[in-house]
Order: C-alpha cells, then sequence, then structure tokens
C-alpha cells in the first residue's frame, strides 16, 4: 500500500472535478480524500494498491469533462488515511 498527494492544476474547481475523484477513488478502492485550495488547484490525497493508485493518476491527467488539466504532480507520502474516499 502506498500514499500519493496529486496537486492538480488548470481550470480544476467548479467543474465538479473533486466530486467526479471521489467517484472514481470510490470505484478503485482507494482510501483518501482532496479539497480545493485557495490558488485555485485542487489536492488529492490517496492511499491503496499502487496499481490503483496508477490509475487514478491517469484519470486525474484529464479529469471529468468539463474540466482542462493543466499539470499533475505527484509526491509519495507518509499520511494516516481516512477509511473511504472524502471531500474536504
Amino acid at each position: 500500500m502506498i500514499c500519493k498527494r496529486f496537486l492538480i492544476t488548470g481550470r480544476v474547481q467548479g467543474v465538479f472535478f473533486r466530486q467526479s475523484t471521489m467517484d472514481v477513488a470510490d470505484e478503485l478502492g482507494l482510501d483518501g480524500w482532496c479539497c480545493n485550495l485557495k490558488d485555485g488547484s485542487v489536492e488529492v490525497c490517496a492511499c491503496g494498491d499502487e496499481a490503483d493508485i496508477r490509475q487514478l493518476r491517469f484519470w486525474l491527467n484529464s479529469g471529468p469533462p468539463s474540466a482542462r488539466v493543466d499539470k499533475v504532480e505527484s509526491h509519495i507520502v507518509e499520511m494516516e488515511c481516512p477509511k473511504g474516499f472524502e471531500i474536504r
């Protein structure tokens, strides 16, 4: 099991990015959370099987249809994840 923090920039707020991310994370069985940041980006922290984290990363590269993702940064982190996935 690994945990990764993702920072997604572009047009990612006000386009159902967080809800869509939670739906994908739930389908993949990942634990974690996502939140909007003041600078207009979205932060996602997810824990789970490495293959499932890779699938989430692939999805984050485009996000929901109304989003425009310019960049996705990721880092492995050590963190305590909540059970399930939540929007903060």
